[in-house]
């Protein structure tokens, strides 16, 4: 009898293992990959180790020549901090310069058109305040040409 369960408990594990098992592709994925990935794993140990190696020669040299070698890494650094710094504040007066000059002249962008709306004109308010009235007497309806043109006294449409 427990020959039988034995027996029988044997059969199942391999049928599961039939039915839920890798796939044909999985498995040629992994036996791809797998070469793959070990040639990238020597390759990346090998130049580990050449790293290690090249700081080991040179950790000496850096050690004789630092008090020469820090403060011209330094000098260097603090150069390129400036010019990039010089260069950033360049370019923002620039467009400021280029923003004020297109505003002078004319050519208002979408922040102009802001500050256009907050000094309207009393004229201005006027005419709007007339052509909400003459709306309004015409109940409500909005009138709208679209897609059509005029030419004289001619109406046609596009």
């Amino acid at each position: 009898m427990a020959e039988h369960r034995q027996l029988h408990r044997t059969d199942n594990m391999k049928n599961r293992f039939h039915e839920n098992g890798p796939s044909t592709s999985k498995v040629l994925t992994i036996v791809t990959l797998l070469p793959i990935g070990a040639t990238l794993l020597f390759l990346s140990g090998l130049s580990f180790i050449g790293s290690l190696t090249a700081l080991a020669i040179a950790a000496p040299i850096f050690l004789i020549f630092s008090p020469v070698l820090v403060p011209a890494a330094l000098l260097i650094a603090g150069s390129v901090a400036g010019f990039l710094t010089s260069g950033a504040f360049g370019i923002t007066g620039l467009s400021s310069l280029s923003w004020i000059a297109n505003f002078l002249r004319g050519r208002r962008g979408f922040v102009s058109q802001k500050l256009q709306m907050k000094w309207l004109t009393p004229d201005t308010a006027a005419n709007m305040g007339q052509k909400v009235q003459s709306g309004s007497q015409e109940g409500g309806k909005i009138r709208e040409n679209l897609g059509k043109t005029q030419d004289g006294g001619n109406t046609s449409v596009d």
